[in-house]
């Protein structure tokens, strides 16, 4: 069953589900029980990988509860140094 978004004037956003295409335009608020106006919102569809849905839901759960950080990440691996031809091993590098 789709998930429908309302917004209340007073508790904010309101979620309902409702069978496709019968949703109507207000809906009565559970927290105090004044219209909530339906919202257009982008469709959630199910056909991301699992590490992309997982990145997705770590953006959007920093929006509202962003995790501490105690200290810096760690820096990369340094690529190797490329193997060089004995030819040009003695010519100046960049």
């Amino acid at each position: 069953m789709p998930l429908y978004a309302y917004r209340c004037e007073t508790d904010g956003a309101v979620e309902v589900t409702a069978p496709m295409g019968s949703a109507p335009a207000t809906t009565a608020c559970p927290a105090c029980g004044t219209a909530a106006v339906r919202v257009m919102t982008a469709p959630r569809l199910g056909g991301t990988r699992r590490a992309e849905r997982a990145a997705i839901d770590r953006a959007e759960a920093s929006r509202t509860e962003p995790t501490v950080v105690s200290s810096p990440p760690p820096r990369p691996a340094g690529r190797p140094a490329p193997r060089l031809d004995p030819r040009t091993a003695k010519l100046p590098r960049p």
